[in-house]
């Protein structure tokens, strides 16, 4: 199946609640107070849907999670299969996602629902695996987005073991970065202007060092710490997984072209427990669970090529948007003032290429 297909192959495991349950168990927890409220925060990846299998998360969902006192300033919106276009040809259906969040973007640019920039950048989706005629479907998304396309995500995260696929395996050959007819597509992201998103799995991570080397002139964000997986026959293996993981981390930072997004942990093919418990985590539980992920990372890249992001609402599984904020700020309490500027707002601001925030008080 191409990636203009069956969208219930995204996120099935990462909704284990409905909305209902997710906000009841939520609310057991009463909302911190948010660390640092004035540092501005640049969001660089959420998501937008409404459909009966994942629940609805729209502007008004994502306007009370933000509304918890941490300074967010922009959104970046990625891809997710919503509102693809049910009529027409396959290979251009991506293309209704783009017009869905850029009609949520100029609703957010009439300033009518406060000051944050939601979606101030795009990034969508479609099949690179066409090939070269890919080039059609990313120029009309370029076109509909009205300036604010950033980039595209052709998500490969695929595994051999039938347990993960209830997670967010989509129906892509193994290796699939590797076939020719990717890479013919992928070629004409650079070209475009357009930046690529990486979402696999860890054991996947070789794979993605190799397009990497293979592209030096485009700009690559690898999601959320590489897709580290603690489910399944991954269940029980933290640290053995982690010492593999933490070679390939290095590899594929010695490639300039590669950014690296820290979040996406609270989603539950990392294999915490934080779901199942009966009331939330708070942000100091999150911080000591996701700390092993995030520091590894910032060594390897740099500060300058590393961002933070909520990836709500998938990491919602796990905690509230503030405790996920406070989190973070936890783990980077004895960065330097630079340092933290970079990594949550300055490095997704310069690879987005969204407007820079100022650091001033609210």
């Amino acid at each position: 199946m191409s990636q203009a297909g069956d969208a219930k192959g995204d996120y099935r495991g990462t909704t284990v609640r409905d909305d209902i349950a997710l906000n009841a168990w939520l609310a057991k927890r009463p909302t911190e107070a948010p660390l640092e409220p004035d540092l501005p925060i640049v969001d660089p990846h959420h998501h937008f849907w409404d459909s009966p299998h994942r629940g609805h998360y729209l502007l008004p969902e994502l306007l009370a999670d933000i509304g918890g006192g941490h300074n967010i300033v922009s959104t970046v919106f990625l891809e997710c299969r919503a509102m693809y276009r049910k009529e027409g040809p396959r290979d251009m259906a991506a293309l209704g996602e783009v017009e869905f969040v850029t009609g949520i973007a100029a609703m957010s640019a009439s300033g009518t629902y406060g000051p944050c920039r939601i979606a101030e950048g795009i990034v969508g989706g479609g099949d690179l695996s066409v090939g070269a005629p890919v080039r059609a479907l990313l120029e009309a998304e370029i076109q509909a987005a009205g300036g604010r396309l950033r980039g595209m995500r052709h998500g490969v995260a695929w595994d051999a073991h039938e347990a993960i696929s209830k997670f967010a395996s989509r129906t892509v050959p193994l290796h699939q970065v590797m076939d020719p007819k990717f890479r013919e597509g992928f070629a004409q992201l650079a070209p475009l202007g357009l930046s690529f998103e990486s979402w696999q799995y860890h054991p996947q991570l070789p794979d993605a060092i190799d397009l990497a080397r293979a592209f030096p002139e485009t700009t690559i964000i690898l999601n959320h710490v590489g897709g580290v997986l603690g489910v399944g026959p991954y269940a029980g293996r933290r640290q053995e997984i982690l010492a593999s993981w933490r070679e390939d981390i290095k590899e594929i930072a010695k490639c300039s072209n590669v950014y690296c997004k820290l979040g996406g942990v609270g989603m539950v093919s990392f294999g915490f427990d934080f779901h199942e418990r009966d009331s939330p985590p708070s942000s100091e539980d999150l911080a000591a669970a996701w700390r092993q992920y995030i520091e590894p990372c910032i060594e390897a890249f740099g500060v300058n090529r590393c961002m933070f992001e909520s990836n709500f609402p998938p990491d919602k599984q796990s905690c509230g948007y503030t405790e996920l904020w406070n989190a973070f700020k936890r783990v980077t309490a004895n960065a330097s003032t630079s340092e933290k500027t970079a990594l949550y707002s300055g490095t997704a601001a310069k690879v987005y290429r969204l407007k820079v925030p100022q650091e001033t008080s609210r």
